[in-house]
């Protein structure tokens, strides 16, 4: 009869959480994560093929969930733009909010992804998020012009700036320990701030 490797799965998964966060990708240890999950380390090799999967299987399910998230709210924007036109105005979809509980979700995953992922494919996911931003946000703004609203020019050099700091504060509440209410009081306040001060960067009334 096959052995049922669930329970001995459950176990390698907590045991690989558990030293990714403390000791980081790069410094994790086979030999720790194979010892607290009570297993030998050619063990691992039965369920894993190698550290960098075992990672990745860790934190995916997030990254897949955030970019849904993200491409939710894209779409909220763009299916909007013509009640803006209608009402003279543009307005946020609370998206700092919305990340924000998502991260807060998920927390141990994103402190692996912010603070711990450093040696894997994830080690520049807060820029790649603010690159992402960026280019949906160009495209916007296209289009927005193209339904009537001038949009000042700006320098593109200071845009990826602006965009860049906007996504990394985010992100902050995590590298900070923030707790879940003062990550989420957090997220208020750099709606509250970034929301009308981006309206005034693009000329926006």
């Amino acid at each position: 009869m096959p052995r049922d490797k669930s329970e001995s799965h459950e176990r390698i998964v907590e045991a690989a959480k558990k030293e990714f966060l403390e000791y980081g990708f790069a410094d994790a240890s086979l030999r720790r994560i194979a010892a607290n999950a009570k297993i030998q380390v050619s063990g691992l090799y039965k369920h894993f093929k190698n550290k960098e999967e075992m990672f990745d299987s860790l934190v995916k399910p997030a990254v897949d969930g955030f970019f849904s998230l993200y491409s939710t709210i894209e779409g909220e924007y763009f299916s909007d733009i013509g009640k803006s036109v209608e009402s003279g105005f543009w307005e946020g979809q609370n998206e700092v909010v919305r990340a924000m509980s998502y991260i807060y979700d998920h927390l141990d995953e994103f402190k692996l992804i912010v603070m711990k992922s450093s040696g894997t494919k994830y080690e520049n996911y807060v820029h790649d998020i603010a690159k992402l931003d960026e280019e949906v946000t160009l495209r916007y703004l296209e289009s927005l012009k193209k339904e009537g609203f001038k949009i000042r020019e700006f320098n593109k050099k200071e845009f990826h700036l602006l965009v860049t700091a906007y996504t990394k504060a985010v992100f902050q509440a995590v590298s900070h320990g923030f707790t879940r209410e003062e990550a989420m009081h957090y997220a208020h306040t750099l709606d509250e701030f970034y929301t009308p001060a981006w309206k005034a960067w693009m000329g926006l009334k």
